[in-house]
């Protein structure tokens, strides 16, 4: 394949999406999906702490009152500083993951520098938007955006509705199905003064506690080793918490789930 010339005017610059538009590729292209049945994935939460955010997701991915998937990836890095984590119609959300991965990529190669995090954010709400077709017709994609803003010294959290719309949040931010049981849980765990670990076991909680009362999340699986995909995102960048700090977590919620119900593990 011969490499795309464009004339001065013509030119999509560090625009990845405008760049595939105008050699003839639309990845949003929607057809008549009808009823067709997808998997979707469920809960994601993502919230600050002191040296930045914290990101997690359950691995079930379901289809209808089935379980399509055990051991889905939600949370992704999307570059250095910066992770998306989705909700919604799985197959449109990675796709739109990695299409959001190549622009912030492109931009950087052509403009040599990266991306604001503010900017990002904004490709990424384009990106929903051009979802929208498809949202209409029942795949839906909600992600949530957060990362290590450079510029300030902070961690930042983005909402989106299915139009593009996005939200900054202060604190905290959930979404998917399980995301008012999840959402609750960080809202009263949450303290401004959390560091790394509090907010990791904090979103491990929230997980947990959407899991035992929403069918369509998962919740730890000891006996297949699958735990909540979980990353922090610092000065140092993005860093994937590992599945035995994750299961020493989960071990210490079993016990205090077993203290509260009197020890008999109800």
């Amino acid at each position: 394949m011969a490499m795309p010339f464009f004339a001065p005017g013509d030119n999509p610059g560090a625009s990845f999406l405008d760049l595939l538009r105008r050699t003839g590729v639309d990845p949003f292209a929607a057809g008549d999906v009808g009823r067709v049945s997808v998997p979707h994935a469920t809960t994601c939460v993502a919230l600050r702490f002191g040296g930045g955010v914290v990101m997690a997701g359950d691995r079930r991915a379901t289809s209808g009152n089935l379980i399509s998937h055990r051991s889905m990836e939600k949370v992704v890095e999307a570059d250095r500083f910066s992770g998306v984590a989705i909700a919604g119609a799985a197959g449109p959300a990675m796709e739109m993951i990695k299409l959001f991965q190549l622009q912030l990529e492109h931009y950087e190669k052509v403009e040599g520098m990266m991306l604001s995090l503010e900017g990002k954010a904004n490709q990424l709400s384009m990106l929903v938007r051009g979802n929208l077709p498809a949202a209409m017709q029942g795949m839906v994609v909600v992600p949530i955006f957060a990362g290590f803003d450079t510029a300030t010294g902070t961690g930042r959290l983005w909402d989106y509705d299915p139009t593009g719309g996005r939200y900054e949040e202060k604190e905290y931010v959930a979404t998917g199905s399980g995301s008012l049981h999840a959402g609750t849980v960080v809202k009263v765990g949450w303290r401004s003064d959390l560091d790394a670990d509090g907010a990791i076991r904090l979103a491990v909680k929230a997980l947990w506690e959407a899991a035992d009362a929403d069918s369509a999340t998962g919740g730890p699986d000891a006996l297949r080793g699958i735990y909540p995909v979980t990353a922090t995102i610092t000065s140092d960048g993005w860093s994937r918490v590992d599945d035995a700090r994750l299961a020493s977590i989960v071990d210490e919620l079993l016990v205090e789930q077993r203290a509260r119900n009197g020890g008999d593990g109800r």
